[in-house]
C-alpha cells in the first residue's frame, strides 16, 4: 500500500477530512401538537444526541423527546418495548447495534411480537446493519427502521493506518456476541490477502453471557507479543466502554492505537483515528426523522447512510510517548489533539 493510495480514496477533495455540516432545510411551519420521540441511549448522551437536537432546532422542528437511558445494559430494553407501545411515541430513535436490535429485533426474527415494528425507529451509531441483521439492505430497508452509519469504510481505515505507519500484522480484541464485531472481523480476515497483512483476532472474556474486563491488559500484551504492529479499536459497544484500560495497557506495551470511532481519540486516548463525527452523525439521523415526521415517509422507503466526510484526528500526545510521530504531510490535512 502506498499513502497516495489513501489519499486518493479518503479525500476526493480537500474538504473529505473536515468535519461535515448538514445544510439547513428550509423551516417548516411547527405543528401545534408537537411530535413526540422516544430515545433510548446506551451510555448517556452525547454528541450524537447534540447534532440531532440541533438539526431539529434549525428546521423549526416542533418535537419533545421521552428520555430513556439504557446505561449499557440491555436487559433494560424489554422494559423500554413495554412503555413504547402505552405511550406510542410519533418515533423511536435508538444508539448503537445492541440497542437497536434489541428494540427492532432482527429483521428476520420469528417472534416479531416481542419488537417494535409499527413505529417508525431511527438509529444512529450502528456499525453494520445488514450485517447485524436489521435490515436486509441500506438502500431499500424493507421494514419500519433507517438510520445513520457512522463508521468510516474498514479498507478506508487501514490505508489512513499505513499512511501512518506501515504494518504486517494488525491486533483487535471485540465482542464474540456483538454481530457487528464478528462482521467487522470477518472483513478484516477477508482484506488479509488484498492488503498483505496478518490479523491477531482476540476476544473479551465473558462472564454469564457477557463481556468483562477482566483480563484485559494480558490480551494487549498477548497481542503485542504477537508481533502486532497496531491495536486496532474497532466499534465495538463493550470495547467503547473499556478505552481507560485498553489504551493504557496498549502504551505501556509501546502498541500504537487506531480508532474507528470518535470516542476512541477524544476521551480514549488513541493515537490516530479516522473517523465519521458523532455530531455530524446525529444531524443526518435527524435529517431521516424530519422526512419521517414531516414528509411522512416510512422508514422503509428511507436509503441508510453513512457520512461522505471523515476527519483524521491524531493526538500528538500520545505520539510523543511513543516517539511515533506523523509524516508531515499528515499534518496539512489532519485535526491534531495537543491537549
Amino acid at each position: 500500500m502506498r499513502r497516495r493510495e489513501f489519499l486518493t480514496l479518503s479525500l476526493g477533495s480537500a474538504a473529505l477530512l473536515n468535519g461535515a455540516t448538514w445544510p439547513v432545510l428550509a423551516q417548516m411551519p411547527a405543528s401545534t401538537t408537537p411530535k413526540r420521540i422516544y430515545r433510548i441511549t446506551y451510555r448517556g448522551r452525547t454528541a450524537v444526541e447534540e447534532g440531532f437536537d440541533d438539526y431539529l432546532a434549525a428546521n423549526g422542528a416542533s418535537v419533545e423527546f421521552i428520555e430513556r437511558d439504557a446505561d449499557r445494559d440491555t436487559a433494560r430494553l424489554p422494559g423500554f418495548i413495554e412503555e413504547i407501545r402505552a405511550l406510542k411515541p410519533d418515533l423511536v430513535y435508538t444508539w448503537g447495534t445492541p440497542v437497536t436490535l434489541g428494540i427492532a429485533g432482527r429483521y428476520d426474527a420469528e417472534d416479531k411480537a416481542k419488537y417494535i415494528t409499527e413505529r417508525p425507529i431511527v438509529f444512529a451509531l450502528v456499525s453494520a446493519p445488514v450485517q447485524a441483521g436489521i435490515v436486509r439492505s441500506t438502500q431499500h430497508p424493507g421494514r419500519n427502521v433507517t438510520g445513520a452509519v457512522h463508521v468510516v469504510p474498514t479498507e478506508t481505515q487501514l490505508r489512513a493506518m499505513e499512511s501512518y505507519l506501515p504494518f504486517k500484522k494488525i491486533g483487535v480484541m471485540y465482542t464474540p456476541t456483538e454481530q457487528n464485531s464478528v462482521s467487522i472481523v470477518e472483513e478484516l480476515e477477508a482484506l488479509q490477502g488484498k492488503l498483505g497483512f496478518e490479523l491477531i483476532a482476540r476476544t473479551f472474556k465473558m462472564v454469564e453471557g457477557r463481556p468483562s474486563a477482566e483480563g484485559i491488559p494480558e490480551l494487549v500484551s498477548e497481542i503485542k507479543a504477537a508481533g502486532a504492529d497496531w491495536l486496532y479499536l474497532l466499534p465495538d459497544t463493550f470495547l467503547g466502554t473499556q478505552y481507560k484500560i485498553v489504551v493504557p495497557a496498549a502504551l505501556t506495551q509501546k502498541l500504537p492505537t487506531f480508532g474507528a470511532a470518535e470516542l476512541a481519540i477524544r476521551e480514549g486516548g488513541a493515537l490516530v483515528a479516522l473517523v465519521a463525527r458523532y455530531y455530524s452523525v446525529g444531524q443526518l439521523a435527524a435529517s431521516k426523522a424530519l422526512k419521517i415526521l414531516q414528509e411522512g415517509i416510512p422508514p422503509e422507503d428511507l436509503p441508510i447512510e453513512t457520512l461522505k466526510r471523515f476527519s483524521l484526528i491524531i493526538n500528538m500526545k500520545v505520539a510523543k510517548e511513543l516517539d511515533l510521530y506523523p509524516p508531515i504531510e499528515m499534518l496539512n490535512y489532519a485535526e491534531v489533539l495537543t491537549g
